[in-house]
């Protein structure tokens, strides 16, 4: 697919993952520069009538924290039923200051915001599936009823959520575009080029702000 000066139609969505306090400077599972994000974000959702955010919303004894396992710290891992889960710090609690939207992130335009992570016992890196890959958050449907095609994602974090959730469209049958400048990574013991091998395998394009421009 040729993305170059290309024509948003009302056909296409852009995804807004996780552009929340905790993930920005001084957050509590800051991405590196995440707040860099916001102007190119608020740029090109401009140009889309179809804008959706999602929202990281734990409560505070959420498996996925390191704080609620005995003896374990951040960035170690443990197996659940589903899988190995990372333990991470504890971040984006229900109703704190860490799990609004960063201040500056123009939010009006969205037509749906999607909360994941809300039960205590599984994670939710995709906005589409939590990490069971079962259990839905409704995104899906919300793409499918509205009749959309392609989904550009944009957000925190590259390696994570924002990975996460452009397989999870693409393997749905959508057309995904991750517009790589409008997204910071972690890296974790080389995540950013395994998301950047998985685009590849699985037909996700890569682009530039600069298509927008």
């Amino acid at each position: 697919m040729e993305w170059t000066a290309m024509k948003i139609s009302d056909r296409d969505v852009l995804l807004v993952i996780d552009v929340q306090n905790d993930f920005c400077t001084g957050g509590a599972l800051a991405v590196h520069g995440g707040e860099k994000v916001v102007p190119a974000i608020n740029h090109i959702a401009q140009k889309f009538a179809n804008v959706v955010l999602t929202q990281d919303w734990h409560p505070r004894d959420h498996v996925s924290f390191a704080s609620n396992h005995a003896g374990k710290q951040p960035f170690q891992t443990i197996e659940l039923d589903y899988g190995t889960q990372v333990l991470w710090p504890t971040h984006c609690v229900q109703g704190t200051a860490g799990a609004e939207f960063h201040r500056d992130l123009d939010s009006t335009r969205a037509s749906m915001v999607v909360r994941k992570g809300f039960r205590r016992g599984i994670d939710s890196y995709s906005a589409l599936f939590e990490n069971d890959h079962r259990t839905p958050t409704g995104l899906l449907g919300y793409l499918r009823e509205r009749e959309l095609k392609t989904v550009f994602v944009t957000g925190l974090a590259l390696d994570f959520c924002v990975r996460f959730s452009a397989e999870d469209a693409r393997k749905a049958g959508f057309e995904v575009a991750v517009i790589e400048d409008a997204c910071r990574g972690i890296d974790l013991d080389g995540s950013v080029a395994a998301t950047r091998r998985s685009f590849k395998d699985l037909g996700i394009s890569v682009i530039s702000l600069e298509a927008f421009l």
